[in-house]
């Protein structure tokens, strides 16, 4: 059992909380490489293979190019954990400076919530923090997610199926299972194409082009509702 780095918006991570979002889709790398005209799944569900367009495409890129495409976020049964924005809590307690000792301190989350962490050394905690930070004087400031170290995640999540479609298959279902939610203006699905292009653009990986994704479904194995 694998286990490996998973980042979402707050807006998102307010949505697993909740018990709304069940799904993730992501964008396929790959997938429009003049090599390849169609996915299968091959082996465990997270490997997937490219049908080439021909032998001479095929020798043409070799060296560049795995006909065999393993997902980034891994295999059924693999675990996720969470990035999230998170920052030192105010009313801060613990965070001992030895640096040859664990220490202890609260954390909360730009998403809600708050959470008393372990990390391995008081310099696995500073070496994250702004060059001009103040002990003294705590920025209630989020940090980004992509530098939330493992020790600081909050949320495990187990991947229960993975597919490879295209972008506009989504159904209805699918997108409330994204966390979006229908109102008298628009559906979920529409909700989502919206939330899709602020994510990723018009252009090339926007909505309109139709690219091929990752659809990983998971289940909520540690953390919930506030």
């Amino acid at each position: 059992m694998g286990e490996n780095p998973i980042l979402f918006s707050t807006s998102m991570v307010q949505a697993i909380l909740d018990g709304r979002k069940t799904q993730t889709r992501r964008p396929f790398k790959y997938a429009e490489h003049p090599a390849v005209i169609g996915y299968e799944p091959n082996g465990p569900h997270g490997w997937w293979k490219g049908t080439a367009r021909s032998e001479a495409v095929i020798q043409q890129y070799i060296s560049t190019f795995p006909l065999t495409i393993k997902c980034p976020f891994g295999i059924v049964g693999d675990r996720l954990w969470v990035k999230e924005k998170w920052r030192i809590a105010d009313a801060c307690e613990g965070w001992s400076m030895d640096d040859s000792q664990p220490c202890r301190g609260w954390i909360d989350y730009e998403a809600g919530g708050d959470n008393e962490v372990t990390a391995p050394n008081f310099d696995a905690v500073e070496e994250l923090l702004p060059e001009d930070w103040d002990w003294d004087f705590i920025v209630p400031e989020y940090l980004s997610s992509k530098k939330m170290p493992r020790w600081a995640s909050r949320i495990l999540l187990e991947i229960t199926n993975i597919r490879v479609e295209r972008l506009q298959d989504i159904t209805e279902a699918g997108a409330i299972a994204e966390g979006m939610v229908a109102d008298d203006d628009y559906c979920a699905e529409e909700y989502y194409s919206i939330y899709w292009n602020q994510k990723h653009g018009w252009k090339e990986k926007g909505w309109n082009a139709n690219p091929w994704v990752w659809v990983v479904e998971f289940k909520v194995i540690q953390g919930g509702e506030l």
